[in-house]
């Protein structure tokens, strides 16, 4: 393999004896290889899975859809032609629409990106709803004393959740020391995270969207609780809510989660934390969030109108509404306003979607692989013609 002289240098500088410096050596040697399999291109493996258990169950399938017929096939063909695994539709209860393509079916463990955020939401509820956590706005200093005396003392729980914390924004880079690369593949990335990645504004006072600060979630559910994250994930969301379980990608064996962004489970157990949501925190009449927890993830921060804990927010009508926020210019084209006016999202790279119309009882979802540069892809054209096939 070869190195950029760069990585050579960083491995070089490491010389000295024991045992700490040959766990230093390894780690850098594995971050140094993934930073090569993974330039130019989203991760779409990884290299040191952890099993996340969920339960064996199907969510109930309608017999004669009350959607239009014309409406769902019209979505099932947008979302096949745009390299999808997987179209749900769910409306009052029961499945409308379950196709599978490339290859999926309903037990293909999807790779999640981004809409690991609202899950990581979902596990910071679950949390507080043990009392693990105190509230939203506990300080994240409590479980990481490390940032006790520092301008991160002034991190709220919320502020890893609705992205403002204050680090720095996520950004690409073709150098292997860069802060992004290594918060990202580094085996040690939560420890990098916690102890350099970079607080460019006060807390609370901006919204600056990475993974770094996703993935802090995974520190702080630890912390919390004493238990992994995947395994916090698997006993307090999955099972509740009767979930199939997949893979979470962990830094290295026996290490710290990517809360943010890399785990790996079938449609419908994104589908069914959608419906927990859209049922305001309660499954099969058990409360599993606090009452009035889903409002605060959907309601956006003055710094992002369209953005909560973890979810997308509709809102006011943008074409182009990218994960950096609404001063970044360009973003995912919305061609049309969506017409369900209260809708939010779970939204993550190369589209993996899931639409909640909560006055229409209805939930749309499309995951898969990066759809095709032309014709764009277009965030609006599948809720709308569900929304549409609700009055035909």
């Amino acid at each position: 393999m070869r190195l950029h002289a760069l990585s050579l240098a960083m491995l070089g500088a490491m010389v000295s004896t024991g045992a700490c410096a040959q766990t230093q050596w390894d780690d850098e040697a594995v971050y140094l290889r993934r930073f090569q399999d993974n330039l130019g291109a989203p991760r779409d493996s990884y290299d040191t899975l952890e099993a996340v258990p969920g339960v064996n169950s199907r969510l109930p399938v309608r017999e004669s859809a009350t959607i239009s017929t014309s409406a769902l096939d019209a979505a099932e063909a947008y979302a096949a032609a745009n390299n999808s695994q997987a179209f749900l539709v769910w409306k009052d209860g029961a499945l409308e629409r379950a196709s599978y393509f490339n290859g999926a079916d309903a037990d293909t463990g999807i790779i999640s990106r981004s809409m690991a955020k609202p899950l990581s939401s979902l596990a910071i509820g679950r949390a507080i709803a043990l009392g693990k956590i105190t509230s939203l706005d506990q300080p994240v200093a409590d479980f990481i004393p490390e940032w006790k005396g520092s301008k991160r003392e002034g991190i709220l729980v919320r502020h890893l959740l609705d992205m403002t914390a204050g680090f720095l924004a996520q950004n690409q880079s073709s150098e292997p020391s860069n802060i992004w690369s290594r918060t990202y593949l580094h085996p040690r990335h939560d420890e990098i995270i916690v102890a350099e990645y970079p607080l460019t504004h006060a807390p609370g006072t901006s919204y600056n969207y990475n993974n770094a600060t996703a993935d802090l979630v995974a520190v702080v559910i630890e912390r919390a609780t004493g238990v992994r994250y995947g395994d916090f994930v698997s006993t307090e969301v999955l099972k509740p809510i009767e979930a199939k379980g997949g893979d979470i990608w962990v830094n290295r064996p026996g290490g710290t989660a990517h809360s943010g962004c890399c785990i790996l489970l079938p449609a419908e157990s994104w589908m069914r934390m959608a419906i927990l949501i859209h049922q305001d925190g309660v499954w099969e009449g058990q409360r599993l969030l606090p009452e009035g927890y889903v409002s605060q993830m959907r309601t956006p921060t003055k710094a992002n109108p369209y953005y909560g804990l973890g979810l997308w927010i509709g809102g006011e009508y943008t074409e182009r509404r990218g994960f950096g926020g609404p001063n970044v210019p360009g973003g995912v084209l919305h061609s049309q306003p969506y017409k369900a006016k209260d809708i939010y999202l779970f939204d993550g790279n190369s589209n993996q979607v899931v639409y909640v119309m909560p006055e229409e009882n209805t939930i749309v979802l499309r995951m898969g692989g990066t759809p095709p540069r032309s014709p764009e892809w277009d965030n609006s054209i599948l809720p709308n013609l569900i929304y549409d096939g609700l009055s035909q």
